[in-house]
């Protein structure tokens, strides 16, 4: 899958790769002084699949969009200059002019400059967007310049490790880039597989969720991340047709006892994304009639923890709970 394919791809002007690093390799020793002619250099759409894909399998290449008219480009460029040279030739450095050549960045989906993308092993692994300040402009090519050493095991879960990142932090379309930035070269990656499906599923697109899962690689068919995300989608089904969470709560206002609208509730607060709501009300009838359908709040919540997955933030708080609960 390219970043082309996927529906989260880039356009947004405060940075749509993210400021993750992904490393690819370490090196030791001071840097040595080498030629800015060496380092530095303009390209063309014909020139460049030879100036960086070819080359970014030597070394970490930065492509700098830029446009003659591009006020913050004009002030990043020397700056972005200074710190290849700063990096003693473990990173090099292609400007591309996006007026005189639009194939490229328009296929990569640039639509807001400056945008500097750092390829390596022939493929992209991180980038930003904007004149970024000189203190996060070297900390980025400090991180790509260790990237010589590291393994591609390595490589991978710091390309995970930046896609949750970006997850968290709100940016699921830098969470999709990189995921399928590992895809391209890994395509049977089970979490990145899984993660990209999961983001689509919280966009509400929950019919290329179901075809992701459905064409999933034989060899990580069964794997946790996809099962997770299979019990998310189930339990999304079963939610549909649940009703209105208004009228349900009026039911519970009325008969604090009626655990069957408790019970939907707490369907759809999971659905919408109210993990800590859903387990608390599961929890709630628990506490009222731990026989109720023949422990069913217990069953139920016991599937939502396989949904959200073990490591879960709201996982652990509802399992504390549970226990507190059952061992009271």
């Amino acid at each position: 899958m390219s970043a082309n394919d996927n529906p989260f791809a880039a356009g947004q002007s405060g940075g749509g790769y993210g400021t993750q690093t992904v490393d690819f390799g370490g090196g030791a020793g001071q840097p040595q002084a080498v030629p800015a002619g060496e380092l530095i250099k303009d390209t063309t759409t014909a020139e460049f699949a030879q100036d960086v894909i070819a080359e970014s399998r030597n070394q970490p290449v930065l492509v700098d969009f830029w446009a003659p008219w591009c006020g913050p480009c004009k002030q990043l460029t020397p700056r972005l200059e200074a710190a290849i040279a700063k990096a003693g030739g473990k990173v090099k450095l292609v400007k591309m002019n996006i007026d005189d050549h639009p194939a490229i960045p328009g296929q990569m989906g640039v639509q807001s400059i400056p945008a500097v993308i750092a390829f390596h092993n022939g493929q992209p692994v991180d980038g930003f967007m904007g004149a970024v300040p000189d203190s996060q402009l070297d900390e980025f090519i400090g991180k790509l310049a260790g990237a010589a050493g590291n393994t591609e095991e390595e490589a991978i879960n710091q390309a995970l490790e930046a896609a949750q990142a970006a997850k968290d932090a709100g940016d699921a379309s830098g969470a999709a880039q990189i995921y399928s930035m590992v895809l391209e070269r890994f395509p049977e990656n089970a979490a990145a597989y899984g993660g990209l499906a999961g983001l689509m599923l919280d966009a509400g697109q929950t019919d290329e969720a179901k075809s992701m899962l459905a064409n999933a690689p034989e060899s990580i068919a069964d794997a946790q991340e996809l099962t997770s995300l299979q019990a998310r989608l189930e339990l999304a089904e079963k939610v549909a047709g649940l009703g209105n969470p208004a009228e349900l709560e009026q039911r519970l206002s009325a008969d604090a006892n009626d655990h069957d609208a408790r019970f939907d509730l707490a369907q759809i607060r999971n659905a919408t994304g109210d993990r800590d709501a859903a387990a608390d009300l599961l929890l709630d009838i628990m506490k009222a009639d731990r026989e109720w359908r023949d422990d069913g709040a217990r069953l139920e919540l016991l599937k939502f923890f396989e949904a959200w997955g073990m490591a879960d933030a709201a996982t652990i708080r509802a399992r504390r709970k549970l226990s507190s609960l059952l061992f009271r």
